[in-house]
C-alpha cells in the first residue's frame, strides 16, 4: 500500500469511474486551469478528453441543469462547484428538479447524478466564500448527503455515489487536501450499507462528526490522551441518510458526547447528532449532558486574528472535552 493524499485520492476515484464507464462525465468550473480544483482533477482532461471533462462558464444553475438533464438520458455526471457557497444557484436544480424526480414520477426515472460541493475556509476569505451548507442539504429527502473524512473514503465514497440509483452530494473539504494515509486498491462499496465507523476507541468520552471535524476529533483525542482522558472518535461518513448505529453504540459505552461539526449551531448538523443518540439510548446510559462544538453564529470574518478566533480547533474541541468529563466524574 502507498500513502495518499485525500485530494489525489479524489482524483484517483474520478480516474476509476471515467475509466469504468464511458459515460461518466466531469462537468464544472476550473477543470482544465493549471490549479485543477486544488490538484484533486489534474490531469483529467488529457487522460479522457475535453468532451468528457467539460470546463463550463460561471453558470452553476445551468451547469447543474444540463447535469439533470444528461443524467436524465443515461449519462453519469459528476458536476463540480469549487464554492460550495455559490452552489446556492443550483439549489432549485438541485432541490426541485434532481432529488424530487423519483417522487413525482413514482420511481420510475431518477437522474443519477453526483453533485461535488468543496468546502473552503480559512485565507481570510471572508463570508461569502467559507460557507459549510451541508446541513441544508441533508434536510432534503431524495438527495443522499456524503462527507468523506480520510483518503480512502474521499475515494471509495466518490466511486460509491456514481454507482447510486438517486441523485448524491457529495461534499469534501480543502483543509483535508494534504492529509495522507496508506491506501489499499479502490474497494467496492454499496452506500446503502455505508454508516458510521469508529475511527478511534476509548472509554471516557465520544467525540462525533463529518469531514473535517473528524480529523479535529482525532487530534483532539491526541491532546486529551495526554491528559489520561481516552476518547471514541465517531466518523458519520453519511449525513443523508444517517446511520446513527456506530454513535449510540460509542455513547452507551462513554456515557458522553460531544458533536462536532464545520458550521453553524441553530439546526445543524450537531444538534441532529445530539438527537440521534438521544433517541437511541435510555436516560441511565448518559453520564453527562451532551454537547456541541460548532461555529459562533455569525458569518466567517475577513480579520485573520478574528478568523483565528472563529473557527473550532483541536485545542478548544480537547478543552470542550476536558469539561464534560471534568464535570462528570
Amino acid at each position: 500500500m502507498s500513502s495518499v493524499a485525500y485530494c489525489d485520492a479524489i482524483r484517483q476515484g474520478f480516474g476509476f469511474v471515467m475509466e469504468s464507464d464511458p459515460k461518466c462525465l466531469a462537468i464544472g468550473q476550473g477543470l482544465w486551469s493549471p490549479w485543477y480544483v486544488g490538484r484533486s482533477m489534474d490531469g483529467l482532461d488529457r487522460r479522457f478528453g475535453k468532451e468528457r471533462v467539460i470546463d463550463t462558464p460561471v453558470s452553476e444553475g445551468a451547469t447543474t441543469g444540463i447535469a439533470v438533464g444528461a443524467a436524465l438520458h443515461g449519462y453519469k455526471p459528476i458536476v463540480i462547484h469549487p464554492r460550495m457557497d455559490f452552489m446556492i444557484l443550483a439549489t432549485d436544480q438541485i432541490v426541485n428538479q434532481a432529488a424530487k424526480w423519483r417522487h413525482m414520477l413514482g420511481g420510475h426515472c431518477s437522474p443519477a447524478m453526483v453533485i461535488r460541493g468543496i468546502v473552503n475556509r480559512g485565507g481570510e476569505q471572508g463570508a461569502q466564500h467559507s460557507q459549510a451548507l451541508h446541513s441544508w442539504y441533508a434536510h432534503i429527502p431524495g438527495l443522499r448527503v456524503v462527507m468523506p473524512a480520510t483518503p480512502t473514503d474521499a475515494r471509495d465514497l466518490l466511486i460509491a455515489a456514481t454507482q447510486s440509483p438517486d441523485p448524491v452530494l457529495y461534499i469534501d473539504d480543502r483543509w483535508l487536501y494534504e492529509w495522507e494515509e496508506e491506501m489499499a486498491p479502490a474497494a467496492d462499496v454499496d452506500l446503502e450499507s455505508v454508516g458510521g465507523v469508529l475511527r478511534r476507541e476509548g472509554d471516557a468520552i465520544t467525540l462525533a462528526g463529518a469531514s473535517y471535524s473528524v480529523k479535529l476529533a482525532l487530534d483532539a483525542a491526541e491532546i486529551l490522551q495526554t491528559h489520561g482522558v481516552t476518547c471514541d472518535v465517531v466518523d458519520m461518513r453519511i449525513l443523508n441518510p444517517l446511520d446513527p448505529a456506530a454513535l449510540r453504540r460509542s455513547v452507551r459505552k462513554t456515557g458522553r458526547l460531544l458533536a462536532i461539526d464545520g458550521s453553524w449551531s441553530n439546526c445543524g448538523f450537531a444538534g441532529e447528532l445530539i438527537a440521534s443518540a438521544v433517541e437511541g439510548t435510555r436516560p441511565d446510559e448518559w453520564r453527562a449532558m451532551p454537547s456541541r462544538v460548532t461555529l459562533p453564529h455569525a458569518p466567517a470574518p475577513t480579520s485573520k486574528p478574528l478568523e483565528a478566533a472563529y473557527y473550532p480547533t483541536a485545542d478548544s474541541v480537547a478543552a470542550a472535552a476536558l469539561d464534560i468529563v471534568k464535570k462528570s466524574t
